[in-house]
């Protein structure tokens, strides 16, 4: 049987085991704003790692639960390495599965994080598992790393992305796939957060409007040149989602606040927009600004490298039946950062809808066939051969 047909006949016989590692993890709640909840997760994955024979690091962390690096116990030397990348954590606080139970029915999985993106660890794992059962030896060799703060930012485990990115030469991101199709994310914004802070001068509104300076009022034009640097047309997104400001009706508001949400497609329109925002000047008298933010995530740019990558993958696909396409997402991930240093693919995960939403689910059918690809991948030749 050829290696593709061998692959892809193994994972889908496999597809009730991978369903029940699903349904355990999306019953084990994993909230990234409650870092203790996230310590039984990250003990179920590391004992499925040590069943592969992998030697797995606990990385410790001060505002999440921590992270796990996996890599093969018996390493082969002077091979090229790849990374597999997952997030343990969700956006849904403890106790949603009394609302939003854990569903099968209808050739779907329902419930909170199945889709993003705990049916991508379970690819992770399963991927490892039909190597292993197959007696499969990639010429590239698989390295994993799971975090436990992707949805709030990534901001402790970015660091070792990063550092990890540059160690190899691609990294696969098993983020859900764009869209009920299944496209395969080849691009992200680049996602920044800002707050601009005006410091006025108080005064009675009534009996003398004119000792104050309007902190508010200032806002209203900071808000107005904010808007002015959007540009769908480029994809450049700049929305004021918060505003507050201002004591009581009858005074002349001393401080206001307003926190904006940047998204950008590109390195080049990141550094313009901040150089925009940070740039903003005052038109009130007496009034001050202090800006703070940056575009935290950069942009996933469809680069060179991560293009011969996605077309790797597109033909793979075709070879197990998977008609593939590509597209960009809004949104950004872990696959923002590691693209700055290795070619990266992103939305290598479940097919669904619903992330971060009440009908969060995954096709169950395409679990397989995801797996599969993703497993192809890891048997890909070296990039640089």
């Amino acid at each position: 049987m050829h290696a593709h047909a061998e692959v892809l006949d193994y994972l889908r016989q496999q597809q009730d085991a991978m369903i029940a590692l699903l349904k355990d993890l999306v019953l084990i709640e994993s909230p990234s704003t409650e870092p203790d909840s996230q310590g039984p997760i990250l003990e179920r994955l590391e004992a499925e790692f040590e069943q592969l024979d992998y030697r797995v690091t606990r990385l410790s962390a001060r505002n999440c639960g921590g992270h796990l690096y996996a890599t093969p116990a018996a390493r082969r030397r002077r091979l090229p390495r790849q990374l597999m990348i997952g997030h343990c954590d969700t956006v849904w606080p403890l106790g949603t599965l009394q609302t939003m139970p854990l569903v099968c029915a209808d050739g779907t999985l329902r419930g909170p994080g199945v889709y993003d993106m705990k049916a991508g660890l379970v690819q992770m794992i399963y991927a490892l598992k039909s190597l292993h059962a197959l007696g499969l030896q990639p010429p590239v060799i698989p390295l994993c790393f799971i975090n436990s703060d992707e949805e709030i930012g990534s901001r402790e485990s970015t660091r070792y992305l990063g550092a990890l990115a540059q160690r190899v030469e691609r990294c696969l991101v098993l983020e859900p796939s764009l869209g009920r199709s299944g496209k395969i994310k080849t691009a992200r914004k680049g996602v920044g957060r800002f707050t601009v802070t005006v410091q006025g001068k108080a005064a009675h509104a009534g009996l003398d409007p004119g000792a104050g300076a309007s902190a508010i009022l200032e806002l209203s034009h900071v808000i107005q040149k904010l808007f002015q640097l959007n540009d769908p047309e480029h994809g450049t997104t700049v929305n004021v989602g918060l505003i507050d400001g201002g004591i009581r009706p009858n005074m002349v508001a001393p401080e206001s606040r307003a926190v904006i949400d940047v998204r950008v497609l590109t390195n080049a329109d990141a550094a313009r927009i901040e150089a925009a925002i940070h740039g903003l000047e005052t038109e009130t008298p007496g009034v001050s600004l202090r800006i703070e933010g940056s575009i935290g995530r950069p942009p996933m740019e469809p680069t060179e490298a991560n293009q011969r990558l996605w077309t790797i993958a597109r033909t793979l696909g075709s070879e197990i039946g998977l008609a593939l396409e590509q597209g960009t997402a809004g949104g950004g991930s872990d696959g923002n950062t590691t693209s700055l240093y290795s070619a990266t693919l992103d939305g290598l995960g479940a097919v669904g809808d619903g992330a971060h939403a009440q009908h969060e689910f995954i096709d169950i059918d395409s679990l397989g066939e995801r797996c599969a690809l993703l497993t192809l991948l890891l048997l890909s030749p070296s990039l640089t051969t």
